[in-house]
């Protein structure tokens, strides 16, 4: 099979588009012959070196996939060869940058059916990053005010249109160019971040702060008055502190997302009920993955990007 692999860490030049064997599904595990795969920025953090899972060498990156089983491993159960589904890969493996990955059968579930199936790569783990951030570690409720900052981003954009279906009051903050698209993810007030600061446009207190920018550790801590007493700061800025305040009962918590598929299965039907948008700006063939980890490293990727392997 064909597959984008390292086989050092190091820049976006270590990749290589290359034959590789196909996996074969061990016990609990399926293999998929995969539809889409996604790129996302912790995948340069993985193939550098910076960011500490421990992968063996070569290793296929993409953590987000689509695809068909086509092979059951020994115990599997739930599932049968030729369902369409989709998961968030165990990040340390092997992933879905390839023509076939093998995944375990219990981080998977059905696709959705209102969208293609290469499309459905690009929502798994950004999704469920924001799923985790506002309902599991934020609570929030129907009538609250959330203050997202980054909501231009991929995890911003479902954060905004989660937040914004369970009946909160959302301000964003967002540049010229994401506007339009936070907007229409429902956010009821948007900040203009290069025109004016957060502190000097937010009026009333808000109960989450969401944090998905790369603040500084003074911005963000610039932030924290602007939640109520009682409040709560989620990040998923994992390199610096989350800010809180304890005379207030600021609470604080941090993100590090987990493949649970009976929230991932509640997206999907989001997704198939029209409540959830799935936004893709590129879709490009697997061999071009190295030039949008070339992109992304020069700062000049914007939106989803979903990969698809090139035809069997």
């Amino acid at each position: 099979m064909k597959a984008v692999r390292f086989h050092e860490f190091g820049g976006p030049e270590v990749l290589r588009y290359e034959d590789a064997d196909r996996p074969v599904a061990g016990a609990g595990q399926v293999l998929i012959r995969v539809a889409g795969s996604a790129f996302n920025p912790a995948d340069s953090g993985i193939r550098s070196g910076t960011l500490p899972f421990p992968v063996a060498l070569p290793h296929v990156p993409g953590y987000d996939v689509s695809g068909t089983i086509e092979a059951l491993g020994e115990g599997v159960n739930d599932l049968a060869v030729g369902d369409a589904v989709v998961g968030f890969l165990p990040m340390g493996a092997d992933g879905s940058a390839a023509e076939y990955v093998v995944a375990p059968a219990d981080v998977l579930v059905k696709a959705p059916t209102s969208i293609d199936l290469a499309d459905a790569a690009a929502f798994p783990s950004v999704a469920l990053t924001a799923w985790q951030a506002l309902f599991d570690l934020g609570g929030l409720t129907s009538g609250q005010r959330v203050l997202i900052a980054g909501a231009g981003g991929s995890v911003g954009g479902y954060a905004v249109q989660l937040a914004a279906h369970a009946g909160a009051y959302v301000i964003a903050t967002a540049s010229p160019r994401s506007r339009d698209a936070v907007t229409a993810a429902g956010a009821a007030e948007i900040i203009d971040h290069t025109r004016s600061t957060i502190p000097e446009s937010v009026s009333e207190p808000v109960d989450l702060l969401l944090n998905l920018a790369p603040l500084s550790p003074g911005e963000f801590e610039a932030l924290v008055p602007l939640v109520r007493d009682g409040g709560i700061v989620v990040a998923t800025t994992a390199w610096m502190d989350t800010p809180g305040d304890a005379a207030r009962g600021v609470r604080t918590a941090s993100v590090f997302v987990q493949p649970d598929v009976d929230e991932l299965a509640r997206l999907v039907g989001l997704i198939d009920s029209g409540e959830l948008v799935v936004d893709v700006a590129q879709r490009v063939p697997l061999s071009e993955l190295p030039k949008i980890h070339v992109e992304a490293a020069t700062g000049n990727l914007h939106g989803k990007v979903v990969v698809m392997p090139a035809a069997h």
